[in-house]
């Protein structure tokens, strides 16, 4: 078996990629892993458009996670208000807790730190989601009490099941 290997997705990615972010936040597959939504969201995780979107950005890259040509997992890097962006985090659920999660979260630091030479990666995540917080917390983001509104009447992004959603804000300096 190859190694993971890194590389920047394209328009003929999108498809696979919506497919693998819903296996891992959506509906029944997503429960054999440990980052299910499934409970607080139903509806899309990530549409083509917004994909398309990331893609053809300056200083925006959806980084692919592939092994033997196959996609195992997936992230977005950016650079946002003069520091790195972390979201649309994905590993296929059948392969969470492998440690390929802490392998795409470094190469998407690295990005941030070594190509755009940011000083801080920036991320939010659904503040219920204590668990996967915690998980961060163990890589070195620490909780900064901000929080964002969840885009709750922005269909693209799910349709939440409860109504008390909201982002919490983590940090992490990459200097």
């Amino acid at each position: 078996m190859q190694e993971t290997t890194f590389r920047d997705a394209i328009q003929a990615d999108v498809p696979a990629l919506v497919g693998l972010v819903t296996s891992a936040y959506r509906g029944e597959a997503s429960r054999v892993g440990w980052t299910t939504e499934a409970d607080l969201l139903d509806g899309n995780r990530i549409v083509p458009e917004v994909l398309l979107a990331d893609i053809a950005r300056p200083r925006s890259r959806i980084v692919l996670a592939e092994r033997d040509g196959a996609l195992l997992g997936c992230a977005h890097v950016a650079e946002e208000d003069d520091a790195g962006y972390f979201g649309m985090f994905a590993v296929r659920p059948e392969l969470q807790g492998s440690g390929l999660g802490r392998s795409i979260l470094a190469e998407a630091e690295r990005i941030a730190a070594m190509d755009w030479q940011l000083p801080l990666m920036r991320m939010t995540v659904i503040d219920l989601r204590t668990e996967l917080i915690d998980w961060y917390v163990r890589r070195g983001y620490r909780r900064t009490g901000q929080t964002k509104p969840f885009p709750a009447t922005d269909p693209r992004f799910g349709l939440p099941l409860r109504d008390d959603l909201r982002f919490e804000v983590l940090e992490k300096d990459l200097r």
